[in-house]
């Protein structure tokens, strides 16, 4: 009983204390693993928007983020005039083109 209560009385040891350039590695390597998972992808995503948006030329059929479907009737720095039906266009920002309708 003794024994037990010995056990009991005793304070745990203090954990060893790692070493402090180990924890740093682990720190960047968590920092490299979410910039290749997360960060690279959609800058490499932007990067294919603007190349998109920078190549819209007269003619092209277009759908917008609102999914209106249109042809490019005339550019003008950043605004574009779309064709939505027969005498009928609307003039918006290139920004606001969501994708190029392959033909």
């Amino acid at each position: 009983m003794m024994f037990l209560a010995t056990l009991a009385l005793q304070a745990p040891a203090a954990p060893q204390a790692g070493s402090p350039m180990g924890s740093l590695i682990w720190m960047f390597l968590l920092i490299g693993i979410f910039w290749a998972i997360l960060i690279l992808p959609q800058r490499n995503q932007q990067k294919r928007r603007n190349d998109m948006i920078n190549a819209l030329k007269k003619g092209d059929k277009v759908i917008t983020i609102g999914g209106i479907h249109g042809e490019i009737t005339n550019i003008d720095g950043d605004d574009l005039w779309l064709r939505v039906a027969d005498k009928v266009e609307i003039k918006m920002v290139k920004t606001a083109v969501s994708r190029v309708k392959g033909d």
